[in-house]
């Protein structure tokens, strides 16, 4: 063949011949030889740029990937003994891509025809297209044990660390894994009951010491009671599990709904889009999408999926894991709005004016297929001027519409004024081996702010959308704060030398000004903790008493239904609103809805514990090698046993004992929240600067135990203070005279 092919024959030899694609076969295909490449080039670019082909390395192919979490079936293997699998979910055009296992020492065996759900890595250069990692063998769901290993003379026990089991695990002399006397260990159940009844294991994997850092969050995960595996009934529900088709669904497909999410997302249970609005009454106002992975398609009321996702009630997530709310199969694939992949979404029109606020809302039951998933980092570099390959395209259909929008709702935010609190988020970075590596600030971009306003608004509108049909739902409640609250934040912003307003209802408004009052000066960050500390916590309600922090008179959690129950709730209220179906609120889920609010704000608030608890464990690992350095940090808390301390660095507390604040007598006053030294009449509040010196670390328990040197820019004497003791009577009147004092001046 002698003549140029066009683009239509391309594009037919390409999906013939999938194993094929590179430039220099398709030329030797149609005969090109010499300078016509050229022109070849030239088609092969076009038909890139038109989508119809993307490139990878020296190939060209179809465009539709596989997710990153996928069912595979085991096709065979290489001549070096190297399994190959095959994507059973493959959409695109010619054959489905070649998948190599890179298999662990403790994964299980496997032969030709086993399916697999496996996490996939897209490879460029090789033979193969994606690496597989094993997650697990579908239609295997062995038990699961955490404890530590005891070797024996033929092989071993595992004594499970989790209090309410009393029997060991047996181990084989050839199920070991290699493990160690002592080491924490991971055993999956092996065959039948062994030695008096006790159950077989075999190590898949091996956790070290203890007390080492990748030990943490299993440990926390067991301490805490959070279920971390999933009952073989719901597996095999969500084994059986198949994406959604188009049906009676509104297809949103040629929508550019991008996601936007931290670079080492997993899941994507989030989309957005935003154009202006054509509407000539709507002068320079926007048009905001907002799709939601559809949930509820795949977990059914009442189903063995959706009691285990209200027993777990939300996902936990730890520095170097997560346990998810639902399955891998869901989780991270069906319902994960993958980049190119159809997927079922709920998605809601919103209609805002020029100054953001929202004119009209509607909701929609659709199919959308994501053309990028994103990160905060490359998306706010993209605005700022530098877009890199993937969001050069995107950069005026997509990412400048999606900012001209947030641009007009930080307007309305600015009026609504909710609670704009001031308290850098800090994130724990690990190694490989689970080692801490560094505690590292999160920066706030736009890009947060920018996702956070249309999240805000969708939830707004879900709300609102449900109060309207009259349909029972879950309402996320945020209560106002407690007089006491505000008398005890009042004492502290008075000794401050700051003002917040009393005798008239009290308003976020309020507060924000009296944050931007210490907003630059050495007290911002205790008039922020402290604020933070006069707030309630908020919680799921069937009953709506509004959102004193968002400032909103109506607020519910749509957003988020793969990592949280309460979203799921209201996606099955919208289904039924709607009529898009039967899978939406049960008889039996409205009849509940009060005592699955009670159970699910519980849960939320054990993942928070144990996310905290883990934090401090891991932060007490990092510093235990830092025992006798100084630091740096703020007094964060006054107690009568004595000080707790933030770290600048890692932001970790340790406490500094009574009897170690110096060398005299210290008095509580309760009502003024300080210390008062009994000679010096020195006084200790929250937010003084201090400087410590690390005494103790403690991996097992998160404790730091610290040695004041100086406070408030004023070194500590020495010599042990008489600390809990009674302190003389003349000291002490002097220190209340001085609280009566400050209350007469107030007054």
């Amino acid at each position: 063949m002698n003549k140029l092919p066009t683009k239509d024959e391309v594009l037919t030899w390409i999906s013939d011949n999938p194993t094929l694609t590179s430039k220099r076969d398709i030329a030797k295909a149609f005969g090109i030889k010499g300078a016509r490449r050229i022109d070849l080039k030239r088609i092969l670019k076009e038909l890139e740029g038109e989508g119809h082909l993307s490139k990878r390395k020296k190939t060209y192919r179809d465009p539709d990937k596989l997710p990153p979490v996928s069912v595979l079936r085991v096709s065979g293997q290489t001549d070096d003994g190297d399994v190959l699998a095959e994507a059973l979910e493959w959409t695109g055009e010619g054959e489905a891509p070649t998948v190599l296992m890179l298999l662990k020492p403790s994964d299980p065996a496997m032969g030709k025809g086993d399916q697999l759900l496996a996490r996939l890595t897209e490879v460029q250069g090789e033979a193969h297209h994606y690496e597989g990692r094993l997650i697990r063998k579908i239609g295997a769901n062995p038990l699961r044990v955490l404890g530590v290993y005891r070797a024996g003379s033929d092989g071993g026990r595992i004594v499970p660390v989790d209090k309410g089991s009393q029997k060991d695990w047996l181990v084989g002399a050839h199920d070991t894994g290699g493990a160690k006397d002592g080491e924490l260990v991971e055993g999956e159940q092996a065959g039948p009951k062994g030695r008096m009844g006790l159950p077989r294991a075999r190590i898949v994997n091996r956790l070290g010491d203890p007390s080492a850092p990748r030990a943490v969050s299993l440990i926390a995960i067991h301490q805490h009671s959070i279920p971390d595996r999933f009952p073989d009934d719901a597996i095999a529900e969500a084994d059986a599990q198949k994406p959604a088709g188009l049906g009676k669904r509104t297809d949103l497909r040629d929508m550019p709904l991008i996601t936007i999410d931290p670079w080492d997302a997993r899941d994507h249970d989030d989309a957005c889009f935003a154009h202006a609005d054509e509407d000539p009454k709507n002068k320079g106002g926007h048009i905001v999408w907002v799709a939601i992975a559809d949930v509820a398609h795949h977990v059914r009321a009442g189903s063995a999926l959706d009691r285990e996702a209200r027993k777990r009630g939300n996902s936990t997530y730890f520095p170097d894991r997560v346990v998810p709310m639902l399955p891998d199969r869901l989780s991270g694939d069906l319902c994960s709005l993958h980049e190119g992949v159809p997927r079922a979404c709920i998605a809601v029109r919103m209609q805002i004016d020029s100054q953001g606020e929202k004119l009209s809302h509607s909701f929609v039951r659709g199919l959308m297929r994501s053309p990028a998933s994103l990160n905060y980092q490359e998306v706010q570099a993209a605005q700022d001027g530098a877009p890199n390959e993937k969001c050069a395209p995107l950069m005026g259909e997509v990412i400048a519409p999606l900012y001209a929008a947030y641009e007009a709702l930080t307007k309305a935010r600015a009026n609504r004024q909710p609670l704009e609190l001031d308290l850098p988020e800090r994130k724990i970075v690990l190694s490989d081996e689970g080692r801490v590596t560094s505690v590292d600030y999160t920066e706030r971009l736009d890009a947060h702010r920018m996702i956070e306003e249309f999240m805000v608004l969708a939830n707004v509108a879900a709300a609102e959308e449900l109060i309207a049909k009259k349909s029972p739902q879950l309402f996320r409640v945020h209560e106002e704060p407690s007089q006491d609250k505000l008398n005890a934040l009042r004492e502290v912003a008075q000794a401050s030398g700051l003002t917040l307003a009393k005798g008239q209802v009290l308003k976020t408004a309020h507060l924000n000004r009296l944050l931007r009052q210490a907003e630059g000066s050495d007290e911002s960050e205790l008039i922020n903790m402290s604020t933070l500390r006069a707030m309630t916590q908020a919680y799921y309600a069937r009953e709506n008493f509004s959102h004193f922090g968002l400032a909103l008179k109506a607020y519910s959690h749509f957003t988020s239904p793969i990592r949280r129950y309460a979203d799921l709730v209201v996606h099955r209220a919208l289904i039924s609103a709607h009529g898009w179906g039967g899978d939406g609120l049960s008889a039996t889920d409205e009849e509940g809805l009060e005592d699955t609010a009670k159970h699910i704000s519980e849960t939320e608030r054990r993942s928070m514990v144990a996310e905290r608890d883990t934090n401090d464990r891991y932060l007490a690992s990092y510093l235990n090698e830092r025992i006798g350095n100084e630091f740096t940090g703020k007094v964060s808390g006054i107690t009568r046993f004595g000080i707790f301390v933030k770290l600048d660095e890692t932001g970790a507390d340790g406490l500094v004992p009574m009897r170690d604040l110096g060398n005299e007598y210290f008095t509580y006053i309760e009502d003024r929240g300080v210390l008062v030294g009994s000679r010096s009449r020195r006084e200790i509040s929250l937010g003084q600067l201090a400087k410590v010196r690390l005494r103790e670390a403690a991996p097992v328990t998160g404790g730091l135990g610290l040695e004041l040197l100086e406070l408030a820019g004023k070194p500590v004497a020495k010599g042990q203070s008489r600390g809990r003791g009674k302190s003389p009577k003349r000291k002490l009147g002097s220190a209340k005279k001085k609280s009566a004092k400050v209350k007469r001046q107030r007054k």
